[in-house]
């Protein structure tokens, strides 16, 4: 058995999006409700001074779901573990239409729960 971890990156994103609590809130319901994760709090949202920059966090039952914003450079990272299989929810086109971003890229890795190192050694 595994889990799934997606690491999430948009490029070429509204800078004012980017700043938005609201529009980020509006991302995390939409993850959550579209792969049906279960929230265990509400989620912990941070806004840095200056540039304005926010970071969120969301625990789940499922692991957590968190986010970086980078109104400077235009860009947000996401990462959402998942600690069972479960099917990719759409982040590019959320991510186009909340952030208006130019390019999105997602990796999707595969966290096995039992060392590799620990079967070959039982063989």
């Amino acid at each position: 058995m595994s889990g799934i971890e997606w690491v999430i990156e948009a490029f070429g994103c509204s800078a004012q999006s980017l700043r938005d609590t609201a529009v980020l809130q509006e991302l995390f319901h939409r993850i959550i409700r579209e792969m049906r994760l279960r929230p265990v709090e509400e989620t912990q949202w941070h806004q840095f001074p200056g540039t304005g920059g926010i970071t969120g966090l969301g625990l789940l039952a499922e692991s957590h779901l968190a986010c970086h914003t980078f109104p400077e450079h235009g860009s947000l990272c996401l990462n959402l573990f998942c600690c069972v299989p479960r099917a990719e929810g759409d982040f590019e086109t959320v991510l186009r239409q909340l952030f208006c971003a130019d390019s999105v890229a997602v990796r999707r890795l595969e966290r096995p729960y039992q060392s590799h190192w620990k079967q070959v050694a039982s063989d």
